[in-house]
């Protein structure tokens, strides 16, 4: 391996590292960042934990302290809210200017295939469905959708998506057991075959409607943990970094 390839596979083990740590809870909301005992507890050096953490303050969960070094940023529910709804814009900006464009046939048979296998996966039942097989299939979706667009789009979605909560698959693999949340997964397929429809027809602008609607099941999911059933937060350890 080359020393360039090493160094970068030593930037990405510290970037999802400290990621990991923070979306899990195990570094709390506030709390500054020790470089040595992270680079400890990671067992890597503090040149490669030190762009990390650079690059995560790019992203947003961290932020630079006026005394130097950095510590783990705290969101209110309105910060929330936003990267879900700007995610929403992203998103129905690319569908929107994918259809206008116009998608390849090679292209469009992929997203009706990835639909045919969601609905596989969720089966006609609410009990009997796939539930981390459709988490997988929907997370390819979205990738699927986002490569449709920009490398600019590409980018900033994939800046808001880093945060907690922002990313089409917020709470899908925290749920499973909840009935009335199963249930509402098939309203987002039918959305999903409407998005993949109005691409195929070129209809831009009802393809951006529908992903910023789609986008905002996202919202439904985090008013229903903190609204109707605040049990479920412990299973969402990254909701530790909500304030107010």
């Amino acid at each position: 391996m080359s020393e360039t390839s090493d160094r970068a596979m030593q930037s990405q083990r510290a970037l999802m590292g400290v990621r990991d740590l923070i979306i899990r809870g195990e570094i709390q909301s506030g709390e500054r960042l020790s470089e040595v005992a992270l680079a400890e507890r990671l067992g890597i050096s503090r040149t490669p934990l030190r762009a990390a953490l650079a690059r995560l303050e790019q992203e947003g969960l961290v932020e630079l302290k006026p005394t130097g070094g950095y510590a783990v940023r705290s969101f209110t529910r309105e910060d929330v809210v936003d990267a879900i709804e700007l995610r929403g814009v992203l998103e129905g900006t690319a569908l929107r200017r994918a259809a206008e464009r116009g998608v390849e046939s090679a292209k469009l048979d992929v997203l009706h295939g990835l639909l045919a296998s969601i609905d596989a996966a969720l089966s006609a039942s609410v009990e009997t469905m796939e539930f981390e097989a459709y988490v997988g299939l929907n997370a390819q979706l979205h990738a699927f959708f986002w490569s449709l667009s920009s490398q600019t789009i590409q980018r900033e979605i994939a800046r808001v998506t880093s945060l907690p909560f922002a990313s089409p698959s917020a709470f899908l693999d925290k749920q499973a057991d909840v009935p009335a949340f199963r249930r509402s997964l098939f309203g987002a397929q039918d959305q999903h075959r409407a998005m993949v429809q109005a691409i195929a027809r070129r209809e831009g602008a009802r393809a951006e409607h529908l992903a910023r609607e789609h986008a905002r099941l996202a919202l439904q999911n985090l008013e229903f943990v903190l609204d109707q059933d605040r049990s479920l937060i412990r299973r969402v350890p990254a909701l530790s970094l909500v304030v107010g």
